[in-house]
């Protein structure tokens, strides 16, 4: 009898996919990110808020910098999701066959989890050099001209920050990045699942699409709360400069302290909005786009 299995894409293939899928999304979501980074810089060490809302920092980079300042920091932006959203895809595809039993038996909830939040931190930790020329490139037009760095693209930045500060300033803050990974990862899992099973329980949702993205929706939230007080932490060591030959924070925790004390603990949510509106489109858009290469690859590679 002759074997029907059906033809799947090589894993190369998958990992590739996966990567210009978030790439695509990123194309759509960058003015989001630069808004969240620009937020989350704003009053460093004051109470007073360069920005009062995301609509009134979106407004203000529009005005001053014009449409393409919107965009600044894409190829940044870009290049993380190439090294990123690959590696996680590729940490997790490799670690999730591992656990699967040889009766075919997929990996619990508890080992998914540690699957997914590994995935993540090696992911961010091999994404870390684009994060930080996204964060310094997206930083640059709220500088006076004078102090800017100017940077003209993604490797021009990864070149000159090698040259200017060494090496190891590529991964100036890859333990908050990594922290965020695992939190993300973590959070994600867990109240996706729990939203999902209380929409259920309510009565008003059957399980389809309507159901998964307001569970979407929800796990979003939560994520974006827990994940924003890392993040900016990141923002802020990634973008920090040296004074008289020493840096501007030590480590997180200082970062954490100092944003309380100065700007206030709410400030630790700064750009909320803008991180939780990236959120939801870019999970999206990157589905959708996966799904498209799949099926294009489907029908005129496999299917041929």
């Amino acid at each position: 009898m002759a074997d029907t299995k059906p033809k799947t894409s090589p894993k190369a293939i998958k990992f590739l996919f996966g990567g210009l899928a978030g790439m695509g999304a990123t194309v759509f979501v960058q003015p989001l990110d630069l808004v969240k980074n620009r937020m989350q810089l704003s009053g460093q060490g004051t109470k007073a808020r360069e920005y009062k809302t995301s609509f009134h920092a979106l407004f203000s980079i529009l005005k001053n910098e014009g449409v393409g300042g919107i965009y600044t920091g894409l190829s940044a932006g870009l290049l993380r999701q190439a090294t990123y959203t690959t590696t996680r895809l590729g940490i997790y595809t490799i670690l999730f066959e591992k656990m699967t039993g040889a009766d075919g038996r997929p990996p619990n909830f508890f080992l998914k989890a540690l699957i997914g939040m590994t995935a993540g931190a090696t992911g961010a930790f091999v994404g870390t050099p684009a994060e930080v020329a996204l964060i310094r490139m997206t930083a640059d037009g709220r500088l006076p001209p004078a102090e800017r760095r100017g940077y003209t693209n993604v490797f021009n930045a990864l070149a000159r920050i090698t040259r200017e500060e060494g090496v190891t300033t590529l991964w100036r803050g890859c333990i908050p990045t990594m922290a965020r990974a695992v939190v993300v990862n973590a959070a994600q899992l867990a109240s996706y699942s729990q939203s999902k099973q209380a929409l259920l329980d309510s009565g008003y949702f059957g399980d389809d699409i309507l159901c998964h993205f307001c569970a979407s929706m929800i796990s979003g939230l939560v994520t974006t709360a827990a994940s924003m007080p890392v993040d900016i932490v990141k923002t802020r060591i990634q973008n920090m400069k040296m004074i008289d030959g020493k840096p501007e924070y030590k480590n997180g925790l200082e970062v954490l302290m100092r944003v309380v004390r100065s700007e206030g603990f709410f400030s630790l949510w700064k750009g909320f909005t803008p991180y939780y509106a990236r959120l939801g489109p870019h999970t999206v858009l990157t589905f959708i786009f996966l799904e498209q290469m799949n099926r294009l690859y489907k029908t005129y590679v496999l299917d041929r």
